[in-house]
Order: structure tokens, then C-alpha cells, then sequence
């Protein structure tokens, strides 16, 4: 049987997100139609939405929209908010040098269409106050920091970091990919003072093609964030397009198992990630532990062993994990994260993520441990 060790790219399907799928199928209605096959639909999605808001300490349903994924809610933070007629006070984006390309990407476009965009350091792990408050000497608009490095298992002070954006620039908006937060960690938006937050259904046990933005109501209120997908107007006006009812119930249903266990949650990860690290520090391997971290993810860098070789030999033996994000896996690029994290390119070419969920077990990392061992000294002998 295959060891699935690659959690931060995908999660498999939790049995309530599949019983919630066996029933939204057979529910075939438009949620925008008013007979009772539509409100049937309509009463699905509200569903889903009121287990999310409720998980994320908030309440207002318009707070909450769908999207077809995490990426795709995140272009609406950005795009939405820079494209606001309200917000022309100011052109200057502050985001860390390690986001993922969904913030990275869509920065880059804005920096086409003319915006300022600036860096902010994460070496080792940390974001860099000092270089914020230099950042922060020239008025912005918007602040888009991540939560949880996705490569790298880095946990962000976001919460002083918004903070201290608040405090200069009452005004600005502070946007938080928290997709590798997300029923990992316990946070609110308040907490973390996020007026958006991004999240994605198939890194918590739901299926793929569904997220959700998190909007601040006062944001809403004073409109100063638009849509960029528009047409019937669904999702509050916010995200035009009929919704997926199949894969919102599921994302609801995912997060209502996992919510009231968030705690235990946790912890078994905490121990998972405590004991790969333990294990794997026995072998010729450099652990690479930012300065806080998240429970799920541990990244490692081989000993001269391109991470693509690596990865082939350790699939052939049935063990799944990874070299960084899914969604450049085929791009032949060096990881920006790792560079920022404070690798040179050889050591970020050798690297590995593990990654964790709840269904994993102590006796998959021994298998893992020992795959690892073995491969280092079969594919090192090799190369010599």
C-alpha cells in the first residue's frame, strides 16, 4: 500500500466529505432557481458556509465567498482590492519574497499594470519586521503575507506584521493566504487582523476545485474590493458563476469533522512532524527548521541528491512526497521560497518536503526513514 507524505499539495477526501458528496450528487438543482430543486441546492451551500464562517469565528454569511479554488481567491483579494476605484489613495503591494505563485504571480501582473510591488525578507523562516517598518515609510494599500510557508513549514508573524500596517495606514488592506493554516492552526481573521484570508477545500480532507475568500465586512461596505469574475452575480455579487453545490457541501462537511477536533488535530501532527525529525536526524540528511513552524510540514535537503531523483526512487518503492509546491513541480525552476528561506541553489535542488495529515502514522516515517537511508547510500555509490 502507497505512503501518502505530500499532505501540503493534496489531502485525500475525508468519509464526511464523501458522505456529503453522496448527497449533494443526487441534488441536482441551480442553488440560483427559486423551485424547490434550487432552494434544495441553496440550502447546501448555505450549509457549508455557515460550518467555515463558524470555524473561522465569523458570522456574516456575505463574508464568505466561494471560488473554484484557493488560487482563484486570491486573484479576487488582490485583483479585486487594486482595482477598486476607492483605493486609488495609493499604488504600493507589500508581499514576503517566499509566497506562493498565486500571490507571487498576481503581484507580478499588477507590477505590470503599473503598481509598485515590494519584498519583504523571510530568511530563516521569519519575516523581517525591520525591513517592513523601512517598507512601511511610503504609503500603501495593500499588505498580502502567507501564514504558513508552503515548501518550507515556516509559520509567519503575521499577526504583528498587519498590526504594524494597521498602525501606520489605518486605511490599508491586509490580505492572508492561510491555506496551510487552515484547521492546522486555530486563528480568526480578527485575531490575526486579516481583512482577507484564502482558503482551499483540498488541503483539509475536501475534494479539489473549490475555495473560498474570506471578505471583511467593512471592506464590503465600503467597496473597496470589486469583482473580477462577473456575470449572474452569484456569491453576493462577489464571484459570478454557478456554484459547485458538490464540492462546497464537501468543503463544509470536511471542516465540520475537523473543527470540533482541531486541538487533537494538531497535536498528532506536532508528534508526526517531532518524530520524522528525530528519525531523519539519525541520517545524512540537514533539516531545514525555520524559527516557528507549522505541525505539518518538515523540509530536508539530501546529500548532493538532485530531489527529482530522489522522488523517482523513493515513488517506486509506494512513497509519495515532495520537492515544494504542486503547482510548480514542472516548471525546472529553483524554489524561490528555499532561496529566501536562505539555501544556496545546489542545497535547494537536493531538498524535500514531507508533508502531514491526520491519517498518517509513525510506522509510514520509519518506512520513510529507511527508504531514505537506503537510497542515499545506493544513489551516492551510484554517482561516485
Amino acid at each position: 500500500m502507497a505512503i501518502y507524505l505530500d499532505n501540503s499539495a493534496t489531502t485525500p477526501i475525508s468519509d464526511a466529505a464523501k458522505a456529503k458528496i453522496s448527497e449533494a450528487i443526487e441534488c441536482y438543482g441551480n442553488p440560483s432557481s427559486l423551485h424547490d430543486a434550487g432552494l434544495k441546492a441553496e440550502k447546501l451551500i448555505t450549509e457549508a458556509r455557515k460550518n467555515i464562517l463558524l470555524a473561522l469565528g465569523a458570522k456574516n454569511a456575505g463574508e464568505l465567498i466561494f471560488t473554484s479554488c484557493g488560487t482563484e481567491a486570491t486573484s479576487l483579494a488582490l485583483l479585486g482590492t487594486a482595482f477598486a476605484k476607492e483605493r486609488r489613495e495609493a499604488n504600493r503591494i507589500l508581499i514576503t519574497d517566499s509566497e506562493h505563485p498565486s500571490v507571487a504571480n498576481a503581484a507580478k501582473r499588477l507590477e505590470a499594470s503599473g503598481f509598485e510591488v515590494v519584498t519583504i525578507p523571510t530568511r530563516g523562516g521569519a519575516l523581517d519586521m525591520y525591513a517592513l517598518e523601512e517598507a512601511l515609510e511610503k504609503k500603501i494599500f495593500l499588505a498580502s503575507f502567507m501564514m504558513v510557508n508552503n515548501e518550507t513549514g515556516a509559520l509567519y508573524n503575521v499577526k504583528d506584521a498587519f498590526a504594524a500596517v494597521k498602525e501606520k495606514y489605518p486605511s490599508a488592506i491586509t490580505h492572508c493566504d492561510a491555506v496551510q493554516g487552515f484547521l492546522k492552526l486555530r486563528f480568526t481573521p480578527a485575531q490575526i487582523g486579516a481583512d482577507l484570508v484564502t482558503l482551499s477545500g483540498h488541503k483539509v480532507h475536501a475534494p479539489k476545485g473549490v475555495g473560498a475568500l474570506y471578505i471583511n465586512k467593512e471592506l464590503l461596505k465600503a467597496k473597496k474590493i470589486v469583482p473580477f469574475l462577473v456575470g449572474g452575480g452569484q456569491e453576493f455579487g462577489m464571484r459570478s458563476g454557478t456554484e459547485n453545490v458538490i464540492g462546497i457541501s464537501a468543503f463544509g462537511a470536511a471542516v465540520a469533522d475537523i473543527y470540533p477536533r482541531l486541538g487533537e488535530v494538531t497535536d498528532k501532527l506536532y508528534s508526526l512532524r517531532a518524530y520524522a525529525a528525530e528519525r531523519l536526524s539519525e541520517l545524512d540528511i540537514k533539516l531545514n527548521v525555520p524559527e516557528k513552524f507549522a505541525p505539518q510540514i518538515l523540509n530536508i535537503t539530501l546529500p548532493s541528491i538532485k530531489s527529482e531523483t530522489m522522488l523517482h526512487y523513493l515513488s517506486n518503492l509506494g512513497i509519495n512526497v515532495s520537492s515544494g509546491s504542486a503547482c510548480s513541480a514542472h516548471s525546472n525552476t529553483t524554489s524561490p521560497s528555499l532561496i529566501a528561506f536562505g539555501l544556496d541553489r545546489h542545497s535547494a535542488d537536493c531538498s524535500l518536503r514531507i508533508s502531514f495529515s491526520e491519517y498518517n502514522t509513525t510506522e509510514e516515517i520509519d518506512a520513510l526513514a529507511d527508504a531514505l537511508n537506503a537510497g542515499i547510500s545506493s544513489l551516492v555509490r551510484i554517482k561516485r
